[in-house]
């Protein structure tokens, strides 16, 4: 590569010669292979020659101009290509950004693929990261860990015949938990090492023998997992990162009743450090089911609720259905099984009842009175001040806009999905991490890729 004194370049990649500038590579990707080419050398007059495929090349150099791709790159070359030629060039971090979806706004999402392991399609359990959405998936015994660019890195074959519930506690490490065996063990997914296990027990009391893990949360003093024994005897464990040894067991209780269940769903809430857990019964004649919010300092109860419960007469017959915190605005959120309203409570604020409902006869959303989108709601999951919610097949937004008339905030109710999408199969699981929605739905293999849609670098999976 040699310059003039305007800083023209001239590059000659598999014996096709290119033009740009310095400034252009080197204000983009200081650090790269060919920032390094772009400083003045002794080559004189003769263009650097690179052995490398000329067309990959110019998607890179788009790339280095514009900071997107050409829009018919994804139909030219695989994703996997174009990794490959950022990685040689030393630009992947520009790739990568390039690459990734907008901000994810619930109401503007579109399916953008399917990922479906290569055996046992079936997710039986999935986790997501907020920071560059790369998705675990727990299918039979296995685990399949794919990167930000949703590339398939590594499948990890357990040691469990199925991975019912699966918790990212470091980077490359995850704790998972089987409905049929007892335990909670760790996994270097990077590696494929087993790390260790922790079990609960008391010699003392015949009944917790052969727990099963039910629920998993992270936090940074340690995992919270939520165990069952055959004699349904329950409690949630706070386990040390450090040793996997027991640090704390938090509300044993006897599994009796809906009310006293093992906790299905855990959920850490920093700015307190408190723990949410709540579990739900569906039967014949609907839900039933309680959300309880320990300490785990003080491994006491600070606040708990259950449904259907006295005090609650307009209310009685619609439980809760589902529960989630959002941890930004400290906000516990709760849908009703079969009016679907959208119930919020402030945790600062928490008392004997403190819901606030909100509805929205949204004109602009078509009917969901009827198909796949009866039965009530099942799954709620709250993400960047959005609430995701799954009705059957169907998938809805609360997002918070500003009101035309109240001039405040209001919660606005939209669908995510299209008619047809609601179509494929009732909704298991929604969670989102980085710029991505990710769904699964009973039965079906794989999991449903949702991405905001007015991206024009979108490259398909």
């Amino acid at each position: 590569m040699v310059s003039d004194g305007s800083e023209r370049l001239k590059l000659n990649v598999g014996g096709e010669i290119f033009e740009t500038t310095a400034s252009t590579i080197q204000s983009t990707c200081p650090d790269s292979l060919l920032a390094a080419l772009s400083t003045p050398t002794s080559h004189g007059s003769n263009p650097v020659f690179i052995d490398r495929d000329p067309e990959l090349f110019s998607v890179i150099l788009n790339l280095l101009r514009t900071g997107r791709l050409p829009a018919n790159s994804s139909s030219v070359f695989s994703k996997q290509e174009l990794l490959d030629e950022a990685l040689y060039y030393g630009v992947e971090s520009l790739l990568r950004s390039a690459m990734l979806p907008p901000p994810l706004l619930g109401f503007d999402a579109s399916l953008a693929s399917t990922i479906t392991p290569a055996t046992d399609g079936v997710p039986s359990a999935f986790t997501a990261t907020a920071g560059d959405a790369s998705l675990w998936i727990a299918h039979g015994g296995q685990i399949s860990v794919y990167d930000w660019s949703l590339s398939h890195a590594v499948t990890v074959r357990t040691h469990l015949s199925d991975v019912t519930s699966i918790c990212r506690v470091w980077d490359e490490a995850a704790a998972i938990g089987s409905g049929s065996a007892s335990g909670l063990h760790f996994y270097d997914l990077s590696s494929g090492r087993y790390v260790g296990s922790t079990h609960w027990t008391d010699p003392e009391d015949p009944r917790i023998h052969k727990a099963r893990v039910a629920a998993v949360a992270d936090s940074p003093g340690g995992v919270f997992a939520s165990f069952d024994c055959l004699h349904r005897e329950n409690s949630v464990l706070q386990i040390d990162k450090s040793t996997l040894q027991v640090a704390a067991v938090i509300g044993q209780q006897s599994g009796s009743s809906a009310k006293t269940a093992v906790p299905e769903k855990l959920r850490w809430i920093p700015d307190n450090g408190l723990l949410v857990g709540s579990a739900v019964h569906r039967g014949v004649f609907g839900c039933s089911g309680y959300i309880r919010i320990w300490d785990p300092r003080s491994r006491a109860i600070v606040w708990e609720t259950s449904e259907p419960g006295s005090g609650r007469s307009s209310r009685f017959g619609d439980a809760l259905a589902d529960v989630d915190v959002d941890v930004e605005e400290s906000t516990l959120f709760k849908v009703c099984s079969k009016s679907g309203d959208l119930g919020m409570a402030d945790l600062r604020k928490l008392g004997e009842d403190p819901w606030v409902y909100v509805s929205d006869d949204n004109p602009g959303a078509w009917s969901a009175d009827d198909g796949e989108r009866s039965g009530g709601y099942s799954v709620v999951h709250c993400y960047r001040k959005q609430v995701l919610a799954a009705r059957g097949g169907a998938l809805e937004v609360w997002s918070s806009v500003e009101g035309k008339t109240s001039g405040g905030l209001i919660r606005r109710r939209n669908f995510v999905d299209k008619e047809e999408d609601s179509k494929r199969g009732m909704v298991s699981k929604v969670e989102a991490g980085g710029d991505r929605l990710f769904v699964s739905r009973e039965y079906m293999e794989g999991v449903e890729v949702w991405e905001s849609s007015n991206s024009s670098s979108m490259i398909e999976m």
